[in-house]
């Protein structure tokens, strides 16, 4: 019998509490402040506990929690987290209402909040708060991203524990509402706010342009994370922060005594920048799980993800130098290697890899990052190679601090470069990734393209490794300083190094402090220093002091990690007694409130209603099965397996030519999602593969020295034919040195808007170039016959 259901419901039919969500930015120079407040109804008519699993930045500071019910306010508190959850059911028992907020032990960009006994026809508002650093981009832009989609994360055969139990639903199913407003402040003038959102036009506050306020447009979809790039007119300076402490506070502790928060910006000798480094192992990991064959936005006609890694690939190993050493993993519930060793960069092997590479698919099953990122990390470093080790994934694991530990144990022996693939990343895992091993993150969304932002990455591994980094401090008499932040282990040009540090004491004499920066880049000494005052501002809102504490605790819990099941079992209770002083989030602790109020005790039993977050990929791109593979071949299924069934009505539907995602929303077919991971495939439309970019034919033709061959192909990629090509070379000019003067003349006349791709590879070939001492007869006469006017001094020739 078909029932008839109105109202907010989830998958299973069931009405769905929450109504709407609605998101406050404030961001002042380059930290943001988030409010959220999540409105509950209970339209049933019994008492509900409603379960919302969703994510947060990995790096965020969580630090404020409250329930309005009605007249009546409750804020909460932190507390261990085991007694926050004695609490919570405690009060429940007892008929009382509680809300409990928890951080993932896996993952610290995965929260659990729970509504406890909501009775029938009563509301509540949650509100909750959050303090972040944003991300400085390569244009100078600052990211900030608000997680909507959150997809469930893989959990590796043996994982240790349960992992959080996400519930979810396709982006356009999604049963409640979002607002997002943004308010943007800064000593500067603001020129603009870009999202991969609609937003309603900006609106400054003020004549100087340093106010400005901006919403999201309405009808937001749920179908990608909310992501805001914020510009100021001039670009970013070394700048320091010094908040006061809380009066409440005990002087000495951190939230009592100020706390300085330092961004520096280092800036090495052009001379050194000039020369990139022409050394390094490069290791090279791809992500070949199922949920790879997934578009890289939700766009008409969008390219796969493993589709967009490919070319990626393709750009990056063109662009490696000569000398240098690579190889290429890839992985899924089992990992790959090209190579049985990391092979040196040559015309041969590059050819070799070439051809792996374009056959790659995304059907490897499961996301097992462990396993390879354990097996690179163990062999044998090439002496005089710095190993450079670039992970590619949509990141979704559940043991994403195991993942993380490793690469810290590590980082001495390599740097860690990751990109995080599409909506619904981990941010946790790629930040992580990236922090721990010493190198850069970058975040592919919607529309955006892979290889400009693996190129910069590039850039950056390039660059001549900083070493024998110091920080030293020159304060007053009677002020000392304690350093929240773990030890900086990397400095790229031009990027962002916060620092975090605790000022204890007072001092009679000049107001003033001084931090220097010293290290060595490629044999030369370099230092950069920032003056300060510790004279703090009068109102504060204490933002500095919670990261600084979330920096700690973050810093602790990896340590209480690498010294789990050792005698010494106090980092815990450090990370537990730092968490509740702050006010600040761990995986140790919770936000627990209870209302204590003088009404009736709730009665009847209470149901429990799991609030559906979006995700893209559970029902919409691709679904697990073991033995499945293409549907159309349909392969015979063991009698007797949970799969037999289900193997029918799949072939039903396939000759009826119904959807991948009518198949799995209609026939329940995404609870096979749990127990059949053992390989994933990507249905994908068979629909004639579009013709391919030409830049990436032109790039497909270069050789591993730099140079290009004369024949019909290149001629066909500059636009010409064999006979114009062939006709119009100077006699001078050998064929390889005409070739590859026209590939860069056409790079140069005909591409400049994506100059950050292909720009590393035409160093090579120009460096090519220079070594053959070409006549400049050579440059004339590829300008007139491909009608372009570049000069050699563009060129770099």
């Amino acid at each position: 019998m078909m029932v008839n259901c109105c109202g907010l419901l989830n998958t299973n039919n069931e009405p769905v509490p929450l109504k709407s969500i609605e998101v406050e930015l404030e961001v002042r120079d380059h930290v943001a402040t988030v409010v959220s407040t999540l409105n509950y109804e209970n339209k049933e008519d019994k008492p509900l506990e409603a379960v919302f699993v969703f994510p947060l930045p990995g790096d965020a500071a969580v630090c404020h929690f409250s329930a309005q019910i009605g007249q009546t306010q409750i804020v909460a508190e932190v507390k261990e987290k085991q007694k926050a959850r004695e609490e919570y059911d405690d009060a429940l028992s007892s008929g009382q209402q509680a809300f409990l907020l928890e951080e993932s032990e896996q993952s610290p960009d995965i929260f659990t909040l729970s509504v406890g006994s909501l009775p029938p026809g009563e509301s509540a508002s949650i509100r909750l708060e959050y303090v972040i650093e944003l991300a400085v981009q390569a244009d100078d832009g600052l990211r900030f991203c608000l997680p909507a989609v959150l997809n469930p994360r893989y959990e590796p055969q043996g994982s240790e524990g349960a992992g959080v139990q996400v519930t979810s639903v396709p982006a356009s199913l999604v049963p409640y509402s979002l607002s997002f407003s943004v308010r943007v402040s800064s000593p500067r003038p603001i020129s603009k706010v870009e999202s991969s959102c609609s937003l309603e036009p900006l609106q400054y506050v003020n004549t100087e342009q340093t106010q400005a306020t901006v919403k999201l447009a309405a009808g937001h979809k749920f179908d990608r994370d909310v992501e805001l790039l914020i510009y100021y007119r001039d670009a970013h300076k070394p700048t320091a922060v010094v908040e006061a402490g809380q009066e409440s506070a005990k002087p000495g502790s951190l939230m009592g005594d100020p706390v300085l928060m330092l961004s520096l910006y280092p800036e090495f000798p052009q001379s050194l920048m000039s020369s990139l480094a022409s050394r390094g192992e490069f290791v090279l990991l791809l992500d070949r799980s199922g949920s790879m064959g997934c578009p890289t936005s939700n766009g008409k006609q969008q390219e796969s993800r493993i589709a967009s890694a490919r070319d990626t690939l393709l750009l990056l190993l063109k662009s490696l130098p000569m000398g240098c050493y690579f190889n290429i993993y890839s992985f899924g519930s089992s990992f790959e290697h090209i190579f049985r060793k990391s092979v040196e960069y040559s015309e041969k092997n590059l050819e070799e890899a070439l051809k792996k590479v374009e056959s790659m698919q995304a059907n490897l099953g499961g996301t097992e990052i462990l396993k390879p990122l354990t097996h690179i990390l163990s062999q044998t470093c090439i002496s005089n190679q710095p190993r450079q080790v670039f992970v590619f994934t949509d990141g979704e694991v559940s043991n994403t601090k195991e993942v993380i530990n490793l690469v810290k144990k590590n980082s001495g022996s390599h740097r860690c470069f990751s990109f995080g693939i599409g909506e619904g990343a981990s941010s946790a895992l790629i930040n992580g990734l990236a922090k721990e091993g010493g190198g850069h993150a970058q975040f592919i969304t919607g529309a955006e393209r892979m290889q400009p932002k693996v190129m910069q990455s590039l850039r950056f591994a390039l660059q001549p490794a900083v070493v024998d980094i110091s920080v030293t401090w020159d304060l007053p008499t009677g002020v000392s300083v304690t350093v929240l932040s773990p030890p900086i282990t990397a400095l790229f040009q031009g990027q962002r190094s916060l620092i975090y540090a605790q000022l204890t004491g007072q001092s009679s004499e000049a107001a003033e402090g001084c931090v220097m920066v010293k290290y060595s880049l490629a044999g030369h000494l370099s230092q950069n220093q920032l003056h300060f005052s510790l004279k703090p501002p009068e109102d504060n809102g204490l933002k500095v002091h919670r990261l600084g504490a979330r920096t700690l605790i973050r810093s602790l819990e990896t340590e209480e990690k690498e010294h789990r099941g050792q005698q010494d079992g106090g980092v815990k209770e450090k990370v537990v007694q730092l968490s509740v002083q702050s006010g600040v989030s761990s995986s140790s602790t919770a936000f627990i409130a209870v209302n204590k109020g003088n009404g009736e005790p709730i009665t009847g039993p209470l149901v429990r209603r799991p609030v559906p977050t979006p995700a893209l990929k559970q029902l919409s791109c691709h679904f697990r099965a073991k033995k499945f593979c293409a549907m159309a071949a349909m392969p015979k299924v063991k009698s007797g397996s949970v799969f037999t069934g289900m193997n029918k009505k799949l072939k039903s539907m396939w000759r009826q030519k119904t959807s991948p995602k009518e198949m799995i929303v209609s026939k329940g077919l995404h609870e096979m999602s749990p127990v059949m991971c053992e390989s994933t495939f990507s249905i994908q439309a068979r629909s004639k593969q579009p013709p391919r970019d030409p830049l990436l034919q032109l790039v497909s033709l270069q050789k591993a020295s730099g140079c290009w061959l004369l024949d019909l192909a290149l001629a066909a990629a500059v636009g010409k034919t064999s006979e114009e090509v062939e006709n119009t070379k100077p006699s001078a000019v050998n064929q390889e040195m005409w070739a590859t003067i026209l590939a860069l003349i056409w790079l140069h006349g005909f591409k400049m808007d994506a100059k950050p791709e292909w720009e590393l590879l035409a160093m090579k070939a120009v460096s090519w170039l220079r070594a053959q001492n070409v006549p400049s007869e050579g440059m004339e006469a590829g300008n007139t016959l491909l009608g372009c006017h570049v000069q050699k001094d563009a060129m770099g020739l």
